[in-house]
């Protein structure tokens, strides 16, 4: 797939979220939440790696400052498998896409 292709999409999932993004900003039960154990920023994202009981989890944003060791909660999003990013020459097994992350 060329990296037009994949921006393209990756866009678009954006925008469907910030779509949705009112109707997820006030709902914690579907939040994403937990403790940052991993971070890192790329192409205007920030990659987020949260550990809850033990499991962790991948969420993309739009970028924004994240610190390690800081609880933090982020809207639903649309989950991908096995996400190539070539900016960061990484695989993500699974990775939430998500607009943002709630106050």
């Amino acid at each position: 797939m060329k990296l037009g292709s994949i921006l393209l999409i990756v866009s678009l999932v954006f925008v469907f979220l910030l779509a949705g993004q009112i109707v997820y900003a006030d709902s914690k039960d579907t939040a994403l939440s937990g403790k940052v154990v991993e971070t890192m920023d790329s192409a205007g994202y920030t990659y987020v790696c949260l550990e809850k009981k033990g499991k962790k989890t991948w969420v993309a944003v739009p970028q924004i400052k994240v610190t390690k060791g800081k609880n933090m909660s982020f809207q639903p999003g649309m989950e991908m498998t096995n996400f190539k990013s070539k900016t960061l020459n990484r695989t993500f097994d699974r990775i939430i896409f998500s607009g943002g992350a709630i106050k």
